[in-house]
């Protein structure tokens, strides 16, 4: 008989007398104690580290309660649970509201979060984009948005696309959907907005216009030129952050995976 646990931990684990410790143990156990090398290895070798992801943020600012969407109460008094009914999707056990009858049928492609995380009362884009509210003691430079983070840590999987793309102008309010910024990581990481600056207003022209790439080219040379006798009077070190921009501006005007993504 293989024996998983040792002896049960009445004061110290859960109700059943299993502590975390012992669901690590058997976490490690689940994986026929294969190393973290060896699963690199085994995942490399089946293409899975190759693969990229991305992950598309569409940040909401408002809508129904939780009970009337997502946490139906139907069990509860008439005076605290909602108006709708639920109905069942095609993962057992989850139910949502009658009113998503297509989101229920493909429920087994989504993940429902079930936390309960407070704003002070307010409706603050800044703690949804960030993980931090807007009162906490922030550092210099402020907190990098969830974004940033990614541009960050892993970086554009192709140069003419930018890892950190944005589709929300700066509204100058916190409610409606600020997209963010690097914060204490490099400028670099800062969203690369595809709209206008102000509401109706279009974004520059992400084309080459009247230039042939052979002319852009010899204008990056020329660009290069100056920016070398630049880089030696650069005292607050913004010019590894401007090549940045550059190198990214140049990927875009020469390559048009950006422009047929978002057509």
């Amino acid at each position: 008989m293989l024996t998983l646990f040792g002896k049960r931990r009445s004061k110290t684990g859960f109700c059943d007398g299993y502590s975390r410790r012992d669901f690590l143990t058997i976490g490690g156990a689940a994986a026929g104690g294969l190393s973290l090398s060896q699963i690199l290895q085994m995942e490399a070798e089946a293409g899975i580290g190759s693969s990229h992801k991305a992950i598309i943020n569409i940040y909401l600012p408002g809508g129904p309660s939780h009970i009337d969407m997502w946490d139906l109460k139907p069990d509860a008094p008439v005076e605290i649970r909602g108006e709708f009914d639920p109905i069942n999707t095609n993962v057992p056990g989850i139910q949502i509201c009658e009113l998503f009858p297509k989101l229920a049928a493909i429920m087994d492609k989504l993940i429902l979060v079930r936390t309960l995380a407070d704003s002070d009362g307010g409706h603050d884009c800044f703690q949804c984009m960030t993980g931090w509210r807007k009162g906490d003691r922030s550092p210099p430079g402020g907190w990098p948005s969830a974004g940033a983070w990614v541009s960050r840590l892993g970086g554009p999987a192709n140069q003419a696309v930018p890892a950190h793309l944005a589709m929300m102008y700066p509204t100058g309010n916190r409610t409606w959907g600020e997209p963010g910024t690097a914060g204490f990581l490099a400028t670099e990481h800062n969203p690369f907005n595809v709209v206008g600056k102000k509401p109706g207003e279009q974004a520059g022209s992400m084309v080459l216009q009247g230039v042939t790439l052979e002319q852009l080219q010899d204008r990056t040379s020329l660009r290069r030129s100056f920016d070398r006798m630049r880089h030696g009077a650069d005292q607050a070190a913004k010019m590894g952050a401007i090549d940045t921009y550059l190198q990214q501006a140049m990927g875009i005007l020469t390559d048009s995976k950006l422009c047929d993504a978002l057509d």
